[in-house]
This record gives C-alpha cells, structure tokens and sequence, in this order.
C-alpha cells in the first residue's frame, strides 16, 4: 500500500516531545517555540514569527490585522483550499476570486489590475504545490493601488522566489505545519509579520486580545483586554516535534525534491504520448518537493486513473473543487464560468502520494501503474 501522504518521524522527535512533556511549560510560548523561532531565522531569515495553532488561523489573524469588514472585497485565487476564503469572510468581507495561469496554476498576476475596485482591501495569494507566485508583479499592482498582501504559503515553507523566501514576499506570510506538510507539528501553523508596524498588535490578537505577550517578556507586571483575539498559540509539545523536523531541514527537502524529480522524470515518455502534462516550475522559483501534480487529458481519464490507482491501494487525490463553483461560492453568487482556466482544471488535476519516507521504489510503482492505467 503507498498511502497519499505520511509524516516522518524519527527519534528525534520523540526525545524531544519527552523533553517537553517533561517540563513544567505545556502551554505555548515555551522553550521550543523560541527555538523554533531562532531555527526559522537561521534557515530562511524570518524575523518575525509567530506560532500558531494552524495554517488557518494564521490566515485569520492576518484578517483581524488588516481590519477588514463586510464593506470589503479580498481578492484570491479560486483554485486553493476553503480555509483561505473563510479567514476573511469571518471577517464579513467579500470573495473576488482570480483565475489561475494555465503553467504553475498560482494567480494569474495579469488579472490582477481589473479586478481592483475602492472596495479591494487585500490581495490573498496562494503559493500552490510549494511554488511561489509571480511575486514581483503582484507587489508592483499592489504598491501602486496600497494594497497589502497576505501571502498563502502553508505548502511553501522552503521554498523561493528569485532567492527570497516564501512568506516573506507580502504583508504577511502564514504557513502551515499540519500533518500533510513537508514540516508538520501535527496540527499548527505560523504568521510571518513581513512590516514591523503590526507586531505588537500581532502579539496581543494571538493572546485573546491581552498584553499577556509583555508579562511573560517583564515588560509589565498585569496583562489586560486590549483587542479583539483569540487563542491562536499552539502547545509548546507541538513546538517541540516541530523543532525536530526543522533540525532535519535540508534531509527531508532533498529527499522531497528527489522523489519529485522521480516522478517528473519517469512520467516524461507519458507527457511526450499526450496521456498527462507534468507539473510545472518557473526558473525564477526553488520548489520544496511539496507536490507532484499531474493534469490528466479530461474529467474521465482522471476518475479512471484515481480508481485504478486506488485498486493497487496507491492513493492520489484531486486537489481542490475550485471555490467560486463549490456550494459555498454559488450562495456568494459565483458561477462556473466566473474563472475558466479555474473550472477546466478542477477536473483535470490529479495529486500524486509524496512523501518524505516514500522509496524510488514507491515511486516507480506508481509510474508504472500510470502507465499502465492510462496506456
């Protein structure tokens, strides 16, 4: 069986669960945390981050940062999971959903400019299969119209965009740490807070709306109701299996982007037959070996090769049912023709098992029954 996905866990990261089991600090913002945050400096110069409790939230608090309302338009790619949509729409600001380009199937940066109304108050972009946007062009529409960007990069922790560090190319970055993710702390995430000017009132929203942040750092003696907030920081237990994935930073991304050039490699001949494109990477881009996705000829061909698949117990997955066309985006008043490209790709668009403990074998095998299925 070669399951979709499967985290990797070694006894590194039991040792230190246990260590921080065995301390007097379960809550947040413990001793891993902040060794977290030193690790996340070293390795992709981040100087501002916060943990969170999930992809999710961080999303959601880059929404309360922003201040959005029901009077405001947030424009974001269709193509990407209901949690990016739902972190503003608690906020009662409306979805404009952007098409996607045809290669890498991130926003199409060259809609950008039409879509932008008084109303627009924030760009969401989404760095999909761990590849990051056309960033330069996107910053440009937005500077000139002061926009800022919050920057979707839960599949992109270590991945790059002409040598920046995804999550540090707008406003702010969230990132993902779930179980699915090339680093997982089983559920949890992190804010990136790429402009200096939102990090204390960053620091009081993750703490249900207190200056608790500053008690624990001496700065005063009582924390008090500031903000609104929630409870958006994570065990310090989940830090500490984190923290361990990231001391195995570059072992688990070579060894991700190896099994993608596996793939990328063996599917080649099929792409050359017409029976599938392979996934796409610009020049200017340094992946992570997040996803090896496929875009099959038609809706048929991908129902028959994830059921034949499934039969030799490989187990492939759609990515996503575009948003503007899901249930939730009819009720917005969405319809299938709102973004094309969108719609003809949802169909299409197959995601391949990955992960970090997977074998040249494994990967062959999935090839091979492809191959197989499709031929």
């Amino acid at each position: 069986m070669i399951p979709f996905n499967r985290a990797t866990i070694t006894d590194l990261e039991k040792k230190y669960v246990l260590e921080a089991l065995s301390s007097s600090h379960l809550s947040g913002d413990g001793s891993f945390t902040f060794r977290v945050y030193e690790k996340c400096k070293e390795l992709l110069g981040l100087e501002k981050m916060l943990l969170t409790t999930s992809g999710t939230t961080a999303l959601e608090m880059a929404a309360i940062l922003l201040d959005l309302t029901p009077e405001d338009e947030v424009i974001v790619p269709s193509f990407t999971f209901s949690s990016t949509a739902n972190a503003f729409l608690l906020r009662g600001a409306r979805p404009v959903f952007c098409d996607i380009r045809p290669d890498t199937m991130n926003m199409d940066e060259t809609l950008l400019e039409d879509l932008i109304t008084d109303k627009t108050k924030a760009i969401y972009t989404v760095d999909y299969a761990g590849v990051p946007c056309e960033m330069d062009v996107i910053e440009s529409v937005a500077k000139k119209h002061s926009i800022p960007i919050v920057e979707d990069s839960a599949q992109a922790f270590g991945s790059f965009y002409k040598g920046r560090a995804a999550g540090t190319l707008g406003t702010f970055g969230c990132y993902s740490f779930h179980e699915t993710k090339n680093y997982s702390m089983g559920e949890g995430g992190a804010i990136v807070l790429n402009d200096e000017s939102y990090e204390d009132r960053a620091e009081i929203i993750r703490e249900k709306g207190t200056n608790r942040r500053q008690v624990l750092k001496g700065m005063t003696d009582k924390y008090t109701w500031h903000d609104v907030g929630s409870s958006f920081l994570p065990s310090d237990v989940l830090a500490a299996m984190l923290y361990a994935q990231l001391e195995r930073f570059e072992e688990i991304k070579t060894r991700r982007v190896a099994i993608w050039n596996g793939y990328h490699e063996q599917l080649k001949d099929m792409e050359q037959k017409g029976l599938l494109r392979r996934a796409v990477i610009p020049e200017n881009c340094e992946h992570n070996g997040h996803m090896y996705n496929i875009l099959l000829p038609d809706a048929e061909a991908r129902d028959r090769l994830v059921a034949g698949l499934k039969e030799k117990e490989i187990y492939a997955y759609i990515c996503y049912v575009p948003l503007h066309s899901a249930p939730m985006g009819a009720k917005l008043g969405y319809r299938p023709e709102t973004c094309p490209v969108t719609e003809d790709y949802g169909q299409r668009v197959l995601r391949l098992p990955l992960y970090a403990d997977m074998t040249d074998a494994d990967v062959t095998c999935v090839c091979e029954e492809i191959g197989r299925i499709l031929g």
